[in-house]
Parts: C-alpha cells; structure tokens; sequence
C-alpha cells in the first residue's frame, strides 16, 4: 500500500457516524484512484474549496483540460467546518431560544421540556453531508475534471507533482485558503482548544466555555452556545465586540447575547492557561487586577492564518509571506505570470461569496488574456458585502464613515430604526436600523450597515444598488412590499428626500401654491 494510500484511509471526521461517512466518501472517496496525468493542462487548480472548485467548474465547462487536487477534504472551509456546519448548529440554538421564549406569542411551554444537544448535532452532520453531494470528487470527476487527491507541490514554474506524478500546465491556481490561527499563550496548547475546525465535531455540551476573540465566528458561536445552555464567557482586547463594525451596531447585538446569558470580559490579557484534571484554568488580567476563570472547553477565534506551507512556492517563484499569504496583483496574477491565486490564500476578504467572485477573476485573466478574450479582470473595483450571523445579525458593503474620512470623502448619514418599521414591531424583531452614507450633496451609495433579523438578506438590496451605481433615490422610488422588513431600506430612502428637500425649494412650491389659490 502506497503512502498516499494510506493517507486517503486515514481520513476520519469525528463522530464516526452514517453522516460522516457519508460526507467523508464525497469529498474525500476512500480508494480513490487518481488519473494519469494528461500531457498537459490549461489550468492546475491547487486546493478544492470554494475558490478552487468554481475555478474548476467554469474552466471545465468551458472545455479547457483542468487537474483539481486536494490534499484532504474537498468543499474546504466553508463545507465542512464553516458556514454550512455552523449556519446548522446557529439555527437550531435560535430554535431552542424561540421555544423558551414562546410565551410572549401565546404558548406556554411546559416544564420539563427536553432539548437535545447532540440531536441539534447529528441534525447538522446529516444536513452537512446531504450538500456535500455538490462537493464531491466523482461529480467533479463526471465535469471533466482530472480530479487528484493527494499533497499537491510545485517543482518548478510550470509543473505540480502529486502521489508522484507530475502535472505539467499553462496556467496554475493556488486555492488552499486558511485555518483557524491560535493566540500565543502559554499553556494554551497543553490545556487543549477548539477552533472552528473541531468545535463541530461535539456531542454533547461543555457545562462551561470560554471563547477567546470576540468577532464574527467567536460571536455566532458564543451565543448559539450560550442558547444550548452552556455558560459561556467571551474574552476580548478592546471594549466591545465585533470592533470592527460601528460601535452601536455591535452594542445591540452585545445586548442581546446579555440577555442570552452570556459574560463579557473586555481590555483583558490572557496570561495563561492551566489544565487541572477535567478542567481549564484561565489566569487574565482586567484593569491591573489578576483573575482566574474555570472552563471545561475552550473556543479560539482570533483569526486565519494562510495555508502556504508544503507548496513548494519557492520553486515556482511564487511570493508569500506566512501570514497574508500569496502575494497576488489586482488580476490576481503572482510574480509568476503562470501562476495566481484566489480565495482566502491571497485575499483580505476571507468569505465564501469572495472566494467565487475571485475564482471567476482567475479564469478570465488566466485563459482569456487580454487583448484576445474578454479584457482583463480586477479586484479593485469588487463591491463585497458581509454579515455576521448573530441574532440580531450584522451586514455590511462599502465604507464605514470612519473609512470615508480617511479616504477624505465627505458623506452624509441617515439611519433608519426598526422599531419604526410596522413588520418588525410585529414579528417581535425590532432591535437594529438601517444605516446609508451618500457622497456628500448626493444620493452616491458609498457605504451601508444593517442590524436586523434578517440584515444578511437586507443589505443584497444596497449592494445591488452600489454595483449598477444606482442611487438612494431610486430605492426610495422602489415599490416595497407592504408589511415587510425590507421596508426599512424605503424608509432611509425617504429619510434622505426629507432632508435633500431644502428650505429654498419648500419656498419655491410655497409661492406655487399661493399663485395656484389665487388664479384658480
């Protein structure tokens, strides 16, 4: 049996359920036969996440000859230990918060009730593994695609070896993305953690647990977790969470993960981790005064660190540095002019929906180059909305108003409350607004937050608007559905003609009127 034989047998996700296996035989087949290598190919795609896979899938389809190799699970990140998994254990923790909650609409719910951590798991991994299907190498197989599984590397500037063959091509793609990064704190490693890339694999509910790193995944995590019930404490270096978006967006969200048991720690200084017996003794600091905190697990998200190791990127001469990763142009071209990259290697943005929009970068400038396809592609101008999936959620595209002054643009600023809007009343989700910056003496979209129940879907609307460089006036314009949360994005809009409706031509149309009453 060959290494890489025994590589592929080794693959276990835990726990070893029918789920698992299930999703296990997908993205990484046990057995799996890799093909002989075709003479040549227009594009070696290094990596089978969501920027690789897309990169594969178009340029396959397009019938470019296209070698895809992965080293271990196919889907990457965003399949199997990011947002599908964790967008299934979030639901169902908003579940359990609705049945206890229940009886602000009218239903008492019994004492006694049971709720079933592991159940809300294994509903998870048999949800995971359904999607894989779409993932997987023998659909990726049936494109067209060469697909090898195995430790891809470059020996050269135009050749990758895998299982011991080699990979000649015209174009290569690197798209091996990131992991969790880890804090250096002493003792931190010894005591045990969980990142995003094990937390999943639980079965049943840490009584205790410490998350270290208060943005977006150490927030959705935080307070799925506390609504399962565990009593969770999120450490953080500034003085609240989130530090990235605008500071009342985030209290609101803050006040809600409050409300849902949680503890906050803020300006703290982890010094270090004991484990004792079963235990996790955190030693912190707050305000010069030394603490202790006792955990039975602890969550790490502070962060990606890029996957660059093992790749031979030296020999392709290909630049990196170990923790932004492949250093790419605005074409997403490397200072080799065969190589690029996409995705979560290369990119700041590290989200799913970038990786795509990269991915398809990559195709465009790497087998239609300029000026013999379709012109050049670029990042510069991506117009990249995000949301964090708490409960309330937070959405943003564009500039913050802090960004814009830094870019000296002047904007103006109008923000929209839900608990103005008759659908949220109603629904019991009126925590949160809608917040438009416009170009200064305009209706210019240059930026837009969201903090709604459903800011993820909400702010489509702003970034649609953004990318056909439509203004705010025209969403104003726009017919809303009558009741609905959306209307909130109307109603920002119809902020902003109150105010752009100035005291001159109020006077204008006062003589109007006047003149009308008189001649009529």
């Amino acid at each position: 049996m060959t290494s890489s034989d025994e590589r592929k047998k080794e693959i276990l996700m835990l726990p070893d359920d029918e789920y698992n296996r299930a999703l296990v035989d997908n993205v990484h087949p046990h057995g799996w036969i890799n093909p002989e290598p075709a003479e040549k190919y227009n594009l070696v795609v290094i990596g089978a996440g969501t920027a690789g896979l897309i990169s594969a899938a178009i340029a396959a389809s397009l019938g470019a000859r296209v070698a895809l190799i992965e080293r271990h699970l196919m889907g990457g990140d965003c399949l199997n230990v990011g947002c599908v998994p964790s967008k299934g254990v979030i639901r169902a923790s908003r579940v359990w918060s609705q049945v206890r909650n229940a009886k602000t609409f009218g239903v008492e719910v019994p004492d006694g009730t049971q709720y079933d951590f592991s159940a809300a798991m294994t509903r998870m991994r048999k949800l995971r593994s359904r999607i894989s299907h779409v993932d997987s190498a023998h659909r990726y197989q049936k494109m067209g695609v060469d697909v090898f599984i195995g430790e891809g590397r470059f020996t050269g500037s135009d050749c990758v070896e895998v299982d011991g063959k080699e990979l000649l091509f015209s174009k290569a793609v690197i798209c091996t993305g990131a992991r969790a990064a880890a804090p250096d704190i002493p003792g931190l490693k010894e005591a045990g953690f969980l990142t995003n890339e094990t937390v999943f694999s639980l079965t049943a509910l840490p009584p205790r647990l410490a998350v270290i790193g208060a943005g977006p995944i150490g927030c959705e995590l935080t307070q799925s977790f506390a609504r399962f019930g565990s009593h969770v404490c999120i450490f953080e270096k500034t003085d609240h969470i989130l530090p990235r978006e605008d500071a009342d967006a985030a209290s609101i969200v803050q006040e809600r993960m409050k409300q849902d048991g949680v503890c906050f720690v803020f300006e703290s200084e982890i010094n270090r981790i004991k484990k004792e017996g079963n235990e996790k003794v955190i030693h912190f600091e707050v305000e010069g005064e030394k603490k202790t905190l006792v955990v039975d697990e602890i969550l790490v998200g502070v962060g990606r660190a890029p996957n660059v190791e093992g790749l031979g990127l030296e020999r392709a001469d290909v630049d990196f540095d170990p923790r932004s990763g492949v250093k790419v142009n605005e074409r997403l071209q490397t200072e080799n002019p065969r190589v690029y990259a996409a995705g979560d290697i290369c990119f700041p943005f590290k989200f799913t929906h970038t990786a795509d929009v990269l991915a398809q970068i990559v195709i465009q400038n790497a087998l239609f180059p300029h000026p013999f396809g379709l012109g050049y592609a670029s990042t510069e101008s991506l117009i990249i909305p995000w949301c964090t999936f708490t409960e309330p959620e937070i959405a943003h595209v564009g500039l913050y108003e802090t960004e814009a002054k830094a870019k000296e643009i002047e904007v103006d600023t109008f923000t929209f409350h839900l608990n103005e809007v008759d659908r949220a009343i109603l629904d019991g989700e009126e925590e949160g607004f809608a917040r438009v910056h416009l170009r200064k003496g305009t209706d210019k979209i240059v930026g837009a937050t969201v903090v709604a129940a459903h800011a993820g879907d909400l702010i489509s609307e702003i970034t649609l608007a953004m990318q056909a460089g439509i203004g705010l006036g025209t969403i104003g314009k726009t017919i809303h559905p009558y009741p609905t949360q959306a209307e909130v994005m109307k109603r920002v809009a119809n902020a902003w003609r109150k105010e752009s409706f100035t005291e001159g031509k109020k006077n204008i149309l006062r003589k109007w009127f006047s003149w009308v009453r008189k001649t009529a």
